[in-house]
């Protein structure tokens, strides 16, 4: 799931964003201060930032700069009264991706939400990913050995995965190292509401490392995590 901050010191918006934003899957945390969201920031390492400029104790345009410093990469969605073209280049020089003024469309801002983490996965996650002597292309759904290189297994040639197998390796690939709950995995693959089952993503990740992992009995890339899930590891 998308982890998001939300940083507002009007405690009913605040707290209007944060259920908003749950309810719609996202996992939220929330501060109130600008020296509340660095720390936060710190701790938690959201995937995006919604964030007032104008906070009680450090203004918005100074919190910007040091998420930046901090993580170059986090996109940021200013959420401001301030109307002034001035705040709005200033903010987006900074390193904002969006600028939403108050008062603002709920519906408009997830929609901004989705846009900026879509950007920001598509500029983190290359679709051409290695797995030893293979090189799988997610956007392509190519997938090819380079034949008994230094793994020295498989056929040389490309790879044949099955339309389920490249979704559950899809979202794996695009999430490195990152854990995939079994409940998320199902979610996000399954093609009918039937297979729920634990051994349904057991039989397939079976699959997949038999096609791909240099070592299916050893993996190497494509992890199981006992009782949690399962991980790409890179």
């Amino acid at each position: 799931m998308t982890r998001v901050l939300v940083v507002e010191d009007e405690p009913h918006l605040l707290h209007a964003l944060v259920l908003n934003l749950s309810t719609r899957g996202y996992t939220v945390s929330s501060a109130s201060t600008g020296a509340a969201a660095l720390a936060h920031a710190q701790a938690v390492s959201p995937d995006i930032v919604i964030l007032d400029l104008g906070l009680p104790d450090i203004d918005g345009l100074e919190v910007i700069a040091r998420l930046r410093k901090r993580t170059p990469d986090i996109p940021i969605i200013v959420l401001s009264s301030r109307t002034s073209s001035r705040d709005k280049v200033a903010a987006l020089d900074l390193g904002a991706v969006d600028y939403v003024t108050k008062p603002f469309n709920v519906d408009e801002l997830i929609a901004r939400l989705r846009a900026a983490s879509r950007r920001a996965n598509t500029a983190a996650n290359p679709s051409t990913i290695t797995l030893g002597s293979v090189t799988v292309d997610l956007d392509a759904r190519l997938a090819t050995r380079a034949g008994n290189g230094d793994d020295g297994v498989g056929t040389e040639g490309p790879i044949r995965l099955t339309p389920t197998e490249w979704r559950m390796l899809d979202v794996l690939l695009r999430n490195p190292g990152r854990l995939i709950t079994g409940p998320e995995l199902l979610t996000a693959m399954r093609g009918d509401a039937e297979n729920t089952e634990n051994s349904y993503l057991r039989i397939f990740m079976q699959q997949l490392r038999r096609k791909l992992e240099p070592d299916p009995s050893r993996p190497r890339y494509l992890l199981t995590e006992p009782g949690m899930g399962y991980r790409y590891q890179p």
